[in-house]
């Protein structure tokens, strides 16, 4: 089934145009990818990124919208990623980067439009895990910068995920969020009450 993208603000994308067209409108210096990139770069698949803060008593996953994530295409490969973040002034380009999460992210994308029944992709990073998945939201018509993943949306871990999560298998949140929840809480210190 075809993903239903869910479209990025307006701002966040002029952003990136800019921050693309103007090498001094960004802070940072671009990826070497970037720098070495023959032809025209062009943002492409905006995802909303949201990160997960905590699981709430009642087992629901509090998310946050972080900011929206556009792949970076140059001919017929993503060769990087930018993100843009939300201002008191509104959207701004944030950095552009590159790394691993570039060809998981593509490659996850390609394998969510092959499985049965229709989703919204975002992004949700789990930080004390050091861990992004793609998040396959159920609600096509819902708005990509909010909500929280429910019991039957499915994650995708990308690659490199940590260890004894397989990158690449998709999960129903119900299964894997009581995981995610036991590997970041940290354990008690020895000698400290229980």
């Amino acid at each position: 089934m075809p993903l239903h993208v869910p479209p990025a603000p307006a701002p966040a994308l002029r952003s990136v145009l800019t921050a693309l067209g103007s090498p001094t409108a960004v802070r940072e210096a671009r990826t070497p990818s970037l720098r070495a990139a023959q032809g025209p770069a062009t943002p492409e698949l905006p995802l909303p990124l949201h990160v997960l803060d905590r699981v709430s008593a009642d087992g629901t996953a509090v998310t946050r919208l972080a900011g929206w994530r556009f792949l970076i295409r140059c001919g017929d490969r993503a060769v990087a990623a930018a993100e843009t973040m939300l201002t008191p002034d509104g959207w701004a380009f944030s950095h552009f980067f590159e790394g691993p999460y570039i060809a998981s992210t593509e490659r996850a994308l390609r394998q969510a439009e092959n499985m049965k029944g229709a989703y919204q992709p975002r992004l949700l990073s789990v930080p004390g895990l050091y861990m992004l998945t793609l998040w396959l939201h159920g609600d096509l018509t819902a708005d990509g910068a909010g909500g929280h993943p429910a019991a039957s949306d499915l994650l995708v871990p990308l690659a490199p995920a940590p260890p004894g999560i397989a990158a690449h298998r998709p999960h129903r949140v119900a299964e894997l969020l009581p995981v995610l929840t036991h590997r970041v809480t940290p354990a008690p210190l020895l000698g400290s009450p229980a």
